[in-house]
């Protein structure tokens, strides 16, 4: 086969162009990526996410010679190269355009492939067939521009992501920007490589709209998988624990990269898994399960946290039902939906009429809090508002250690499966509602049963032992 249609072969004949002090090293993944790249220039595959581990080849095989390569074949086609930093998307353009310039790439495909004299920068040049190369990063302008393949390399900064406002200008950049620069809508392709680091990611964004092709590769086996090529019809099998590339990493070396950036940066970067295996700030483990609770308590309150819009977007309206018995407490109900001021009031009396013992209603002072309490002030007695004190982050970690204690008691079923899955993926989820909920109620137990004023401020509540049952 020739270079021209073995993407894997380029990929290791134009290496020393890029490498020239480093050897390049053999490992399954890179013929695997090679072939699904080679069913995007077939137009057999339009939409691919690829996450990988850093330091993988992914940005030099996939940004750089991959559209090199598809140049020896379509000289006319035109790419649009994203990254989240415009240094590093300049970089990518200069390792292409040397590529490309190289003798080696001149004398097999230099007949149909030379760059234009007038059109030749680093960050976009042309070549005489009226291909085009762009490079841009994460918010920069491409009015004008069009492509027929579309490469996003990390559009995320890792220091930057766990921001609200940073992940979404990627996701808005990509909605309202990238994703329009095709110019044929029908046969136009985009390739998303990046690792995970948040489940509101731009992976965990276009997975949820489906469509995509999807590339999942950790460092180290969770399990025993198989790998199946596209193109070839090969078989990797890959046993649990089995590191990616053996000839880089061992196993001492991925446990250095653990202990550097902690359970959430590796699960994210090098798991492809923005949350650990057992959880993080909040372990899976350490909630306890139930199918009966206690009929008598010691407290039992609602915690209510609103939203601050209505039914639009990835905000949720939560309301929670939480029992105590000593140092136990029990999740007895929960209503959560994207809810209008309207429903939102719906579901706080309806909530309040099916545990009447639950006379304490705790009220989040933000978002539309303060227009429920005002709301339903003198409907609804027993309403408290509640300020949040410190970030989420601190209010989360305040009571995870009486979850690791086994001090919280969740519901069997579905209910309790998605709350316990929220908190282990927090706070890298794409919600956290929920645990929002249950860290005002922590908060209140721990104030009301030792006096301490921690991370929320309210009003005080009488203790007394009530018979908590749904009506």
């Amino acid at each position: 086969m020739t270079l021209e249609g073995d993407l894997g072969g380029f990929v290791r004949a134009a290496w020393p162009i890029l490498e020239p002090a480093t050897p390049f090293s053999e490992n399954w993944h890179v013929d695997l990526i090679a072939e699904y790249l080679t069913l995007v220039r077939r137009r057999e595959i339009k939409r691919l996410i690829i996450n990988v581990p850093p330091r993988t080849g992914k940005s030099n095989l996939i940004t750089v010679m991959f559209p090199t390569w598809v140049w020896t074949q379509e000289p006319h086609a035109r790419f649009i190269c994203s990254s989240y930093a415009d240094s590093l998307s300049t970089k990518h353009s200069i390792d292409r355009r040397d590529i490309i310039g190289s003798p080696w790439y001149q004398q097999l495909w230099g007949d149909r492939v030379t760059l234009a004299d007038d059109q030749n920068l680093k960050t976009e040049f042309q070549n005489t067939a009226r291909g085009v190369m762009v490079a841009t990063s994460t918010g920069a302008g491409i009015t004008g521009k069009g492509a027929d393949f579309i490469i996003i390399d990390d559009p995320h900064n890792p220091l930057q992501v766990l921001s609200d406002t940073e992940r979404a200008t990627a996701l808005r950049y990509f909605d309202t920007a990238l994703s329009t620069r095709l110019n044929d809508p029908q046969r136009g392709c985009i390739v998303l490589v990046m690792q995970r680091l948040h489940e509101g990611d731009l992976t965990g964004h276009l997975l949820a709209k489906q469509g995509w092709e999807h590339i999942c590769i950790p460092a180290q086996a969770e399990r025993d998988e198989i790998w199946r090529f596209p193109v070839s019809g090969r078989r990797y099998e890959r046993k649990t624990d089995e590191v990616l590339w053996s000839s880089r990493w061992s196993t001492e070396v991925l446990d250095r990269f653990k202990n550097d950036l902690g359970s959430y940066g590796y699960a994210g970067q090098f798991q492809q898994r923005p949350s650990p295996a057992e959880g993080g700030i909040l372990k899976r483990g350490w909630w306890k399960r139930f199918d009966t609770a206690p009929e008598k308590f010691d407290q039992v309150i609602q915690s209510w946290d609103f939203t601050f819009k209505d039914s639009k977007g990835s905000d949720f309206v939560v309301g929670q039902v939480w029992g105590r018995v000593g140092s136990n407490k029990y999740l007895l109900d929960q209503v959560r939906g994207k809810l209008s001021f309207t429903a939102s009031l719906s579901a706080m009396r309806t909530l309040s009429t099916r545990w009447p013992a639950a006379r304490l209603k705790l009220v989040e002072d933000k978002a539309n809090g303060p227009a429920i309490i005002d709301a339903l002030r003198n409907e609804l007695s027993g309403i408290v508002p509640m300020l949040p004190q410190g970030s989420k982050l601190a209010r989360a970690q305040a009571g995870a250690p009486e979850v690791e204690a086994g001090n919280y008691h969740i519901p069997n079923g579905p209910m309790g499966d998605a709350f316990i899955e929220e908190g282990a993926a927090f706070p890298n989820g794409a919600n956290d509602d929920q645990v929002d909920g249950w860290s005002q109620a922590a908060c209140r137990f721990r104030t009301s049963t030792s006096g301490i004023v921690d991370y929320y401020r309210g009003e005080a509540e009488p203790s007394e032992q009530v018979v908590a049952r749904a009506s």
